[in-house]
């Protein structure tokens, strides 16, 4: 039975269901087996558990089948989520490790029922800071997204809650003006340096990447890159991103020779040997460390850090 495969494009906009039945041809699965397998939380897409058997794939998409149910957003609950700042046009959030950022927009329209099978921190939040004011999470205005962390990445993330803090917040984004420090654990030793590069979503094999060559398409990316503390043979970097390309921290420092502890994407330098990644890393040793912006509507400085969460705290401590 095939556990995992990634999407062709003859297959890009048929339904889950019938690309997971055709990719499990030879156990000759009923409709309704399939169906149950998806309902049942058994498959991942993309990385995260996909119970609708009507989503529409992509060319590229990964599918994976898991041999038991996953759990639930990895045991996150709507009190588990802190709070750091809320008012009428924004709210800050400490975003824990295994969850997404925001929904598929295939998923905007599920129920409440629905999204607690599997919530995202935008769900999460809504749901905090109904619970805080006391009042049902139908009668609040909508997260609006402006930044987003990888499912593996912990940290800080704002959303707006209002359509003026969403364009205010917007072209802070736009304009780099928004403090965002990521702590990072890689392997060796990386001195402090600038990384700049024009990143594209294929470099050649699949992944995103650096291009070497001119692309109209690339995107500048800058990273400022310090060091934290040196860990033995791995070292804690601070990464201040002046852009905010998709995975750019991980695509520097994999390029750079050093990727991000955990992972599992960017550790081949354009099909060459695997890169080196720090052994019984817990995750994905990202984490969103600071968060600043002007506030879009009173113009009042905004400054938040956060620390290590525990699981990266004493991964460090053990590398000592």
């Amino acid at each position: 039975m095939t556990q995992s495969f990634t999407v062709i494009a003859a297959e890009a906009g048929h339904t889950l269901a019938k690309v997971l039945r055709s990719r499990l041809h030879e156990s000759k699965p009923s409709w309704t087996a399939v169906r149950t397998l998806i309902e049942g939380r058994r498959v991942l897409l993309g990385g995260g558990v996909c119970v609708d058997p009507t989503r529409r794939l992509q060319d590229g998409d990964r599918v994976e089948l898991l041999k038991a149910a996953a759990n639930i957003a990895s045991g996150v609950k709507p009190g588990d989520i802190v709070i750091r700042f809320l008012d009428e046009h924004l709210v800050v959030v400490e975003k824990p490790c295994g969850i997404s950022s925001v929904r598929h927009p295939l998923e905007l329209e599920w129920s409440d029922d629905q999204r607690k099978l599997d919530p995202t921190l935008q769900d999460l939040a809504q749901w905090a800071i109904a619970h805080k004011l006391g009042r049902p999470s139908k009668q609040l205005p909508p997260l609006r997204i402006v930044q987003r962390l990888d499912k593996e990445t912990s940290g800080l993330v704002v959303f707006a809650r209002s359509v003026v803090a969403e364009r205010g917040l917007g072209q802070q984004f736009r304009k780099h003006t928004v403090v965002r420090r990521y702590l990072a654990i890689v392997p060796g030793y990386l001195k402090p340096q600038t990384i700049k590069s024009t990143l594209i979503r294929d470099r050649g094999d699949g992944r995103r990447g650096s291009n070497r060559q001119p692309d109209a398409s690339g995107k500048d990316a800058v990273t400022h890159i310090d060091v934290e503390e040196r860990l033995g043979k791995a070292t804690l970097l601070s990464c201040r991103l002046e852009t905010g390309r998709t995975h750019q921290i991980r695509i520097h420092l994999a390029e750079a020779g050093h990727p991000v502890g955990g992972e599992r994407v960017y550790t081949k330098d354009r099909g060459a040997a695997d890169l080196p990644i720090l052994v019984g890393a817990p995750r994905l040793c990202l984490h969103a460390t600071e968060l600043g912006f002007e506030h879009p509507v009173s113009k009042e400085p905004m400054h938040w850090t956060m620390p290590l969460p525990k699981d990266l705290a004493k991964f460090v401590a053990s590398l000592k």
